[in-house]
């Protein structure tokens, strides 16, 4: 765990990096498309953009997507590893990560979040600050679950899906994909492919985005 590439240069990137170097990365370094305007995201370096990412990937022991947009994500994780990209994946050494549970590809879990036995998490995930994912639930690729939020055992997000701050999912409850769930929403009942819910209890207040 010597030399580190971050893509994405935003504030969920600094926590990304943050996180790293409490996992024991020596060299963080991030690239942004924003370069060569932006050479700084906080306490790290922006040393090139995803063109010079790919062209020296060779130089670094891990790579890995910090881009909050989960389609966006999606792409540039296809991206790396279709390049050969030695893509890792992020367990902040003060979350809470079964044994028995699982984490894809290129997944970020913050501090004090908490991960219970049997709960698969897949691809390009985030599991931010302070959430929680109960037993056996099932995870899709590119998935965020914002900070605070909670889900019961045995509830599945499917692919792309964001379950905002502070929202609370009932048991057994199915999430479809690109589904956007509000700040502070009660989920206890599914909710299709494709939008948004938001309030207490959630209902669907439009198509998603």
């Amino acid at each position: 765990m010597n030399r580190l590439a971050v893509l994405g240069a935003s504030g969920h990137g600094k926590v990304v990096a943050d996180t790293a170097e409490c996992c024991g990365w020596k060299i963080v370094e991030f690239f942004d498309d924003a370069w060569p305007e932006r050479r700084r995201n906080g306490a790290w370096d922006v040393v090139g953009d995803t063109a010079a990412l790919l062209a020296n990937l060779d130089l670094y022991d891990g790579v890995i997507v910090a881009i909050g947009n989960n389609r966006i994500r999606q792409a540039k994780l296809a991206q790396l590893k279709a390049m050969g990209a030695r893509l890792i994946s992020l367990l902040h050494p003060d979350c809470t990560f079964s044994r028995y549970a699982s984490l894809g590809e290129g997944s970020v879990v913050f501090a004090a979040a908490v991960v219970n036995a049997d709960a698969i998490v897949g691809a390009g995930a985030i599991l931010n600050t302070g959430c929680s994912v109960d037993h056996d639930c099932r995870l899709g690729d590119c998935v965020h679950i914002s900070p605070g939020a909670r889900l019961a055992g045995g509830v599945s997000v499917q692919d792309l899906s964001w379950v905002g701050i502070g929202a609370s999912v009932r048991q057994l409850v199915n999430i479809g994909a690109q589904v956007m769930i509000g700040a502070g929403a009660a989920v206890i009942k599914d909710v299709p492919d494709n939008v948004i819910v938001a309030g207490v209890p959630a209902r669907i207040m439009g198509p998603g985005v």
